[in-house]
Protein backbone atom coordinates (compact mmCIF):
# COMPACT_ATOMS: atom_id res chain seq x y z
CA UNK A 1 0.00 0.00 0.00
CA UNK A 2 1.40 3.56 -0.96
CA UNK A 3 1.56 5.65 2.39
CA UNK A 4 0.10 8.97 2.61
CA UNK A 5 2.38 11.05 4.55
CA UNK A 6 3.56 13.97 2.80
CA UNK A 7 0.76 13.90 0.35
CA UNK A 8 -2.29 16.11 0.13
CA UNK A 9 -4.84 14.08 2.49
CA UNK A 10 -8.12 13.03 0.43
CA UNK A 11 -11.37 15.26 0.92
CA UNK A 12 -14.07 14.32 1.77
CA UNK A 13 -17.99 15.17 1.74
CA UNK A 14 -20.30 13.38 4.01
CA UNK A 15 -23.29 13.66 6.56
CA UNK A 16 -21.81 14.38 10.15
CA UNK A 17 -22.85 14.79 13.84
CA UNK A 18 -21.70 18.63 15.40
CA UNK A 19 -21.78 18.85 18.47
CA UNK A 20 -23.66 16.25 19.79
CA UNK A 21 -26.97 16.81 18.11
CA UNK A 22 -27.17 18.41 14.90
CA UNK A 23 -27.17 16.27 11.98
CA UNK A 24 -26.00 18.16 9.36
CA UNK A 25 -25.07 17.35 5.27
CA UNK A 26 -21.98 18.48 3.00
CA UNK A 27 -19.61 18.20 5.58
CA UNK A 28 -16.15 18.61 4.43
CA UNK A 29 -12.80 18.47 5.47
CA UNK A 30 -11.66 20.97 2.82
CA UNK A 31 -13.59 23.98 4.85
CA UNK A 32 -10.39 23.45 7.70
CA UNK A 33 -7.80 24.22 4.81
CA UNK A 34 -5.73 27.22 5.54
CA UNK A 35 -7.23 27.80 8.48
CA UNK A 36 -6.64 24.72 11.40
CA UNK A 37 -4.68 21.45 11.95
CA UNK A 38 -6.50 18.81 11.68
CA UNK A 39 -6.72 15.57 13.43
CA UNK A 40 -8.54 12.59 11.58
CA UNK A 41 -9.29 9.53 13.14
CA UNK A 42 -11.37 6.31 12.41
CA UNK A 43 -12.76 3.65 14.89
CA UNK A 44 -14.44 0.39 13.68
CA UNK A 45 -17.89 0.59 15.10
CA UNK A 46 -20.71 2.67 17.26
CA UNK A 47 -21.73 0.92 20.23
CA UNK A 48 -18.79 -0.51 21.38
CA UNK A 49 -15.69 -1.15 24.09
CA UNK A 50 -12.89 0.16 22.96
CA UNK A 51 -14.30 3.00 20.99
CA UNK A 52 -15.69 5.26 23.38
CA UNK A 53 -12.37 5.01 25.48
CA UNK A 54 -11.08 6.81 22.53
CA UNK A 55 -13.50 9.18 21.98
CA UNK A 56 -13.77 10.45 24.91
CA UNK A 57 -10.22 10.44 25.45
CA UNK A 58 -10.33 13.21 22.73
CA UNK A 59 -12.65 15.12 24.46
CA UNK A 60 -10.90 14.74 27.49
CA UNK A 61 -7.94 16.40 25.84
CA UNK A 62 -10.14 18.99 23.95
CA UNK A 63 -8.64 22.06 25.53
CA UNK A 64 -4.87 20.86 24.26
CA UNK A 65 -6.24 20.40 20.78
CA UNK A 66 -8.44 24.01 20.74
CA UNK A 67 -5.03 25.47 22.49
CA UNK A 68 -3.13 24.37 18.97
CA UNK A 69 -5.12 25.24 16.74
CA UNK A 70 -6.43 21.40 15.96
CA UNK A 71 -9.97 20.32 14.58
CA UNK A 72 -10.28 16.34 15.92
CA UNK A 73 -12.64 14.99 13.64
CA UNK A 74 -13.59 11.29 13.73
CA UNK A 75 -15.16 9.04 11.31
CA UNK A 76 -16.87 5.04 11.02
CA UNK A 77 -18.80 3.24 8.78
CA UNK A 78 -21.83 4.07 10.91
CA UNK A 79 -24.99 5.76 10.16
CA UNK A 80 -24.77 9.64 10.92
CA UNK A 81 -28.12 8.39 12.87
CA UNK A 82 -26.13 5.51 14.39
CA UNK A 83 -23.96 8.45 15.49
CA UNK A 84 -26.56 10.69 16.88
CA UNK A 85 -28.00 7.61 19.05
CA UNK A 86 -25.28 6.72 20.78
CA UNK A 87 -24.19 10.25 21.55
CA UNK A 88 -27.61 10.73 23.36
CA UNK A 89 -26.78 8.19 25.99
CA UNK A 90 -24.59 8.88 28.82
CA UNK A 91 -21.14 7.09 29.23
CA UNK A 92 -22.09 5.35 32.49
CA UNK A 93 -24.79 3.23 30.67
CA UNK A 94 -22.20 2.72 27.48
CA UNK A 95 -23.24 6.07 25.60
CA UNK A 96 -20.66 9.06 24.28
CA UNK A 97 -22.72 11.66 25.24
CA UNK A 98 -21.02 14.89 25.85
CA UNK A 99 -18.95 14.58 23.12
CA UNK A 100 -18.56 17.68 20.76
CA UNK A 101 -15.95 17.59 17.98
CA UNK A 102 -17.46 15.93 14.79
CA UNK A 103 -18.55 12.56 13.82
CA UNK A 104 -18.46 11.66 10.19
CA UNK A 105 -21.13 8.94 8.28
CA UNK A 106 -18.99 7.01 6.11
CA UNK A 107 -21.57 4.81 5.36
CA UNK A 108 -20.52 4.43 1.55
CA UNK A 109 -17.01 3.55 2.90
CA UNK A 110 -15.65 5.89 0.51
CA UNK A 111 -13.38 7.55 3.10
CA UNK A 112 -11.78 5.04 4.68
CA UNK A 113 -10.74 3.58 1.31
CA UNK A 114 -9.38 6.53 0.51
CA UNK A 115 -7.37 6.83 3.63
CA UNK A 116 -6.31 3.03 3.30
CA UNK A 117 -7.87 2.28 6.60
CA UNK A 118 -10.83 -0.52 5.61
CA UNK A 119 -10.91 -3.69 6.72
CA UNK A 120 -11.25 -6.97 4.98
CA UNK A 121 -11.27 -7.28 0.92
CA UNK A 122 -14.42 -7.99 -1.68
CA UNK A 123 -13.88 -11.26 -3.59
CA UNK A 124 -15.70 -11.94 -6.74
CA UNK A 125 -16.66 -15.68 -7.24
CA UNK A 126 -18.56 -16.82 -10.21
CA UNK A 127 -20.10 -13.34 -10.69
CA UNK A 128 -21.26 -13.70 -6.95
CA UNK A 129 -20.21 -10.50 -4.46
CA UNK A 130 -18.21 -11.73 -1.40
CA UNK A 131 -16.57 -9.81 1.39
CA UNK A 132 -13.65 -11.72 3.12
CA UNK A 133 -14.87 -10.11 6.43
CA UNK A 134 -16.84 -7.34 7.98
CA UNK A 135 -15.73 -4.29 6.13
CA UNK A 136 -15.40 -1.58 8.84
CA UNK A 137 -12.42 0.71 9.49
CA UNK A 138 -9.05 0.08 11.46
CA UNK A 139 -8.02 2.58 13.75
CA UNK A 140 -6.74 5.02 11.57
CA UNK A 141 -5.25 8.55 12.83
CA UNK A 142 -4.06 11.18 10.73
CA UNK A 143 -2.66 14.50 11.46
CA UNK A 144 -3.67 16.84 8.76
CA UNK A 145 -1.41 20.24 8.40
CA UNK A 146 -3.15 23.70 7.90
CA UNK A 147 -1.93 23.00 4.11
CA UNK A 148 -3.99 20.34 4.02
CA UNK A 149 -1.22 17.58 3.94
CA UNK A 150 -0.75 14.54 5.91
CA UNK A 151 1.97 15.21 8.52
CA UNK A 152 1.88 11.81 10.42
CA UNK A 153 -0.39 8.50 10.46
CA UNK A 154 -0.83 5.69 12.43
CA UNK A 155 -2.68 2.56 12.27
CA UNK A 156 -3.95 0.16 14.42
CA UNK A 157 -5.67 -3.61 14.56
CA UNK A 158 -9.31 -3.43 15.81
CA UNK A 159 -7.75 -4.21 19.87
CA UNK A 160 -5.56 -1.96 20.27
CA UNK A 161 -6.03 1.59 21.36
CA UNK A 162 -4.28 4.46 20.69
CA UNK A 163 -2.87 7.32 23.10
CA UNK A 164 -4.50 10.78 23.02
CA UNK A 165 -0.78 12.32 24.87
CA UNK A 166 1.73 10.78 21.53
CA UNK A 167 -1.19 12.50 19.07
CA UNK A 168 -0.37 15.79 21.18
CA UNK A 169 3.15 15.21 21.37
CA UNK A 170 3.20 14.82 17.06
CA UNK A 171 1.12 17.88 16.95
CA UNK A 172 3.89 19.71 18.90
CA UNK A 173 6.90 18.56 17.58
CA UNK A 174 5.15 19.72 13.92
CA UNK A 175 4.23 22.59 14.97
CA UNK A 176 7.82 23.24 16.54
CA UNK A 177 9.29 22.34 12.88
CA UNK A 178 7.48 24.89 11.55
CA UNK A 179 8.08 27.35 13.45
CA UNK A 180 11.70 27.00 14.01
CA UNK A 181 13.62 24.86 11.44
CA UNK A 182 14.32 22.45 13.46
CA UNK A 183 13.70 18.63 13.98
CA UNK A 184 12.53 16.61 16.74
CA UNK A 185 14.56 13.56 17.78
CA UNK A 186 13.38 10.50 19.35
CA UNK A 187 10.60 11.03 22.06
CA UNK A 188 11.14 14.44 22.23
CA UNK A 189 8.37 16.61 24.43
CA UNK A 190 7.75 20.57 24.18
CA UNK A 191 10.31 22.45 25.64
CA UNK A 192 13.29 19.72 25.27
CA UNK A 193 16.11 20.36 22.82
CA UNK A 194 15.85 20.24 19.36
CA UNK A 195 18.21 19.29 16.40
CA UNK A 196 19.18 21.63 13.55
CA UNK A 197 18.56 19.47 10.22
CA UNK A 198 22.11 19.22 9.01
CA UNK A 199 23.54 16.44 6.73
CA UNK A 200 27.31 18.46 6.88
CA UNK A 201 28.87 15.60 9.82
CA UNK A 202 27.37 12.69 7.40
CA UNK A 203 29.11 14.42 4.41
CA UNK A 204 31.86 14.70 6.09
CA UNK A 205 32.30 11.38 6.94
CA UNK A 206 31.53 9.86 4.00
CA UNK A 207 34.18 11.75 1.81
CA UNK A 208 37.01 11.43 4.34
Amino acid sequence: MNTLIAKKAPNFTANAVLNGKDIVPNFTLEQFKGSKYVLLFFYPKDFTFVCPTEIYAFQEKMKDFESRNVQIIAVSTDTEQSHWAWLQIPKEKGGIYGVTYPIVSDINKTISHNYGVLSANWICNNEELKATGEIIAYRGLFLIDKNGIIRHLLINDFPLGRNVDEAIRMIDALQYYEKSGEVCPANWKKGEKSMEPSHSGLLDYFSS
